[in-house]
């Protein structure tokens, strides 16, 4: 069905730009040329834009980077691909990252959705980490989630076989919605076992979203689950 003239597609996120400090902008000014990916028209060639074959992790939502950073620091024989929507965030990432000296790092500046259908050829990820996206709480809100069946579909297309889906979430009623869609979907296995979450503590660095929940008295929620042949 053809849509409407002037449709926008639903976004899983919304554009608070927020106060870009002056190190951040230079970081972005400086350090894109060596971290940053401008996307091309098809497909990206991750071997070259890394330097190397290895396995890639997709990052979707960063963040300040500081999660992504240390995972990258901490795991030298993968590939880190990190994509965000938030420019202060990103300019913050990569001074964490230069100080940090990683080379196995690169970040985009774009919707995640659209880097993954258009720029990421299939079978082409280890694994793809979600961490604390929003959860758009409101009822009338949860079309806008981004964990939906549509996006699992994507998903199972780019993760190679056996490769994983890490999601982390505060809000116990979108973790039992991204738990059901995952169970009814017979190309994810649960890791932990039918309908559980992950013990604690999570194999993943504790993040600035996670953080701020508990101190809100939330309780965290860990899924992860493999992609089947």
């Amino acid at each position: 069905m053809n849509r409407p003239a002037g449709h926008r597609p639903l976004r899983s996120f919304v554009r608070r730009e927020g106060r870009m400090t002056t190190g951040q902008q230079r970081a972005l000014e400086r350090l894109w040329p060596a971290y940053g990916v401008d996307l091309p028209e098809g497909p990206l060639d991750l071997a070259a834009l890394f330097g190397r074959a290895a396995p890639c992790v997709l990052d979707i939502g960063f963040g300040n980077g500081e999660t992504l950073v240390a995972m990258a620091a901490a795991d030298p024989d993968r590939n880190y691909l990190g994509v965000e929507v938030h420019r202060p965030g990103v300019g913050h990432c990569l001074l964490d990252a230069e100080e940090a000296e990683v080379n196995n790092l690169r970040v985009v500046v774009a919707d995640a959705v659209e880097v993954m259908s258009r720029h990421l050829p299939p079978e082409s990820l280890a694994a793809i980490h979600i961490y604390f996206p929003d959860p758009w709480p409101k009822k009338r809100h949860h079309k806008r989630r981004l964990i939906q069946r549509s996006f699992l579909e994507l998903a199972a297309d780019r993760l190679e076989p056996g490769g994983l889906l890490h999601l982390a979430t505060d809000w116990k009623d979108y973790a039992e919605w991204m738990s059901g869609l995952l169970e009814d979907d017979d190309r994810f296995i649960n890791t932990a076992a039918p309908h559980r979450y992950l013990p604690d503590p999570p194999p993943r660095p504790e993040t600035k979203f996670e953080r701020r929940g508990l101190r809100r008295g939330h309780q965290v929620f860990d899924l992860i689950y493999q992609r089947m042949p």
